[in-house]
């Protein structure tokens, strides 16, 4: 891993944004309903490509908010929504690329690349 996809901070307001600071001491923000909107799990890509939304639903809890995350190895962060949902795992390489680029970086499954 590069120092510019490599983490060295995350700071998640549960209720708005996360924050990471990357290897070469660049910084991202994302919205908290940006991320869940475009989280990578299958379930939610399939929704995308079917020309659904996958955040919110009618039973959604509003307003969103993440209740956990955790590291997945050195290259992710798996987040917990409060409407339950913890299938995504967003690679930093990808976070990296949305800070650098300011949009979600799609693949033509819309999904995030890893």
């Amino acid at each position: 891993m590069s120092d510019r996809d490599e983490v060295r901070d995350i700071t998640i307001e549960r209720d708005t944004k996360m924050t990471i600071t990357f290897g070469d001491d660049e910084v991202g923000r994302f919205e908290l309903v940006e991320l869940r909107v475009h989280c990578p799990c299958a379930g939610c890509r399939n929704e995308r490509e079917r020309g659904q939304v996958p955040w919110p639903k009618a039973s959604s809890p509003l307003p969103l908010s993440v209740r956990g995350a955790e590291l997945v190895g050195a290259w992710g962060l798996s987040i917990t929504w409060n409407d339950g949902h913890s299938a995504g795992i967003f690679p930093f390489s990808s976070l990296r690329l949305w800070a650098d680029e300011g949009e979600p970086p799609l693949t033509p499954d819309s999904g995030l690349r890893a």
